[in-house]
């Protein structure tokens, strides 16, 4: 596996296969370890430069996959290589759940009160996962929290708290007890039919981003950082040509 770096943040060149197959070595594996998965996009690259927490935690995951065509792109201008594809978690959760099925361990954390609920019990009909805890992200006890994923040792924890959700697991991972932990943004909210993901075609045109952007107004206050984003990987290519 190789790991390039873009604007001081890391970058693993994995395939959605590749990711699979990792997965699949550390929950396989003995011991309580978790092993953080971080799916990364251009506005945590651009956030990751004023917040040092989100840096150290991008820094110091054990996998980062590109979850945006703008990663791939920057990618390929500053490193040379080529991301044959993005790998976000919008895609490895139902892969990663149809490859393991009832074999797999899985708390669900985040999302409005009862949503993660309805996601689980979702995941659990369609691919006969074994839903070992529920808990929404509104919760004002972190360490309790912490105990109760600690007491459930998933195999898996899918944790949906937007911009929070990879620094709380960097923070508390060698409490958790999970053996894989992943940062889903709003994926819980699409497993429990509260949202839609954007048409095929666009999902095919990878800019699935674009039309949720589009659609959701909330959404528009991050085109800001999207455009940071642009223009700290020009720079950067202007720089390392000098």
């Amino acid at each position: 596996m190789l790991r390039v770096e873009i604007l001081g943040t890391p970058v693993d060149l994995v395939s959605l296969e590749q990711t699979l197959n990792w997965m699949e070595n550390q929950i396989s594996r003995p011991g309580g370890w978790c092993a953080q998965i971080i799916t990364t996009n251009p506005e945590a690259v651009v956030r990751a430069q004023s917040e040092p927490g989100l840096k150290q935690a991008l820094q110091e995951s054990e996998l980062i996959t590109a979850d945006g065509v703008g990663i791939v792109w920057a990618v390929r201008l500053l490193t040379g290589h080529r991301l044959t594809d993005r790998v976000p978690g919008s895609e490895i959760l139902p892969a990663a759940f149809a490859r393991f099925g009832s074999r797999l361990r899985v708390y669900f954390l985040g999302a409005a009160p009862g949503v993660a609920l309805r996601a689980a019990q979702n995941v659990q009909a369609r691919w006969g996962v074994q839903v070992c805890g529920v808990q929404d992200g509104y919760f004002t006890d972190e360490e309790a929290v912490v105990r109760a994923i600690r007491q459930a040792q998933p195999d898996l924890l899918v944790v949906g708290m937007g911009e929070r959700q990879d620094t709380f697991i960097h923070r508390n991972k060698a409490q958790l007890g999970a053996k894989v932990a992943i940062g889903v943004g709003g994926m819980i909210d699409v497993l429990a039919g509260q949202v839609r993901r954007a048409p095929t075609w666009a999902q095919r045109l990878k800019i699935e981003w674009l039309v949720r952007m589009a659609l959701d107004r909330r959404r528009w206050g991050r085109f800001p950082r999207l455009l940071q984003f642009v223009r700290l990987v020009l720079r950067e290519q202007r720089r390392r040509r000098v």
